[in-house]
């Protein structure tokens, strides 16, 4: 059977490249770029998304490409000129009213810093949008406008701290955390602080589900674990044997130094996900497990 046309945003990137390499034989990627050196495209510009979208048979984009740098986010908080909203919302827009003028199903990658990080229970799909810094913003932003672009059809997840089983040049929560207990130091681990790890290689997975399923709406796709980064970090090092000893650290009081507010739970419930999957989520001790270090 012929490859399925798949278009992207990001497929380079951490999450998107697992997908990429782990689905090789299923789909033939084209992958949006601005660092392409034979077809750069800039998904700020219009007439440049506009024209490969044109030109293409894929039936689905699929979107990772964001500014997700939290930091320099907030350096550029409520300049709409600066990258990030250009990126994050501006980018998005493009993308979905050129998936909906030429009929391609938008699957675009969330995040849970969408909300303010206050409630100590699992985020369900059913909270409203509460962000407390920009990149935030701009990500609750571009979700209300692709669910307000009229006869789109579009698929929305959101994630929460990926990481992947094989290493990338870009280290993920779990490759910095091994890199640095390998070295001898990282920094004390907030005990007081939650949030939801993703296995990219299980995120991947899901990807493939909404294409195989042609699932549609907004899905939480984390673990649906809730996890402190200092029992996160333990298990790692219990898992991996690397006779280091973590030390406990505490949010509130990094809070007391940090001018860029910080929500203190992005945890997910993905009941919703797995009412629809074909396949169970693997728990992210046996993730842990994996990881090849």
């Amino acid at each position: 059977m012929p490859k399925k046309a798949i278009l992207g945003t990001g497929l380079n990137g951490l999450v998107g490249s697992k997908f990429v390499s782990d689905f090789a034989n299923h789909y033939q990627f084209d992958n949006l770029d601005l660092r392409d050196p034979e077809r750069p495209v800039d998904i700020t510009n219009y007439q440049q998304v506009e024209k490969i979208i044109a030109q293409s048979s894929a039936d689905f984009l699929i979107h990772f490409a964001a500014f997700t740098d939290v930091t320099a986010a907030w350096q550029e908080n409520g300049d709409k000129n600066g990258l990030c909203y250009q990126v994050n919302v501006h980018g998005t827009q493009n993308i979905a009213l050129a998936c909906q003028k030429y009929h391609k199903h938008l699957i675009h990658i969330s995040t849970a810093y969408v909300f303010d990080g206050q409630k100590e229970s699992l985020y369900t799909e059913a909270d409203p949008l509460s962000p407390i810094e920009w990149y935030g913003q701009t990500k609750a932003w571009a979700e209300e406008l692709i669910q307000s672009t009229p006869n789109l059809n579009w698929t929305i997840l959101r994630i929460d701290q990926p990481f992947r089983s094989d290493p990338f040049p870009k280290l993920d929560l779990a490759w910095k955390l091994i890199t640095g207990m390998k070295q001898g130091k990282i920094y004390p681990q907030f005990n007081d602080h939650f949030f939801g790890p993703t296995y990219i290689d299980d995120f991947a997975k899901v990807l493939d589900a909404v294409i195989r399923l042609q699932l549609t709406g907004l899905f939480n796709a984390s673990s649906g674990e809730q996890w402190t980064d200092f029992a996160f970090a333990q298990t790692i090092a219990q898992k991996k044997q690397l006779n280091y000893q973590v030390e406990a650290g505490s949010l509130n009081d990094y809070l007391k130094t940090s001018q860029r507010p910080y929500q203190k739970n992005t945890a997910l419930a993905v009941d919703k996900l797995k009412a629809v999957l074909d396949f169970p989520l693997r728990t992210i001790d046996t993730a842990i497990a994996e990881i090849k270090a």
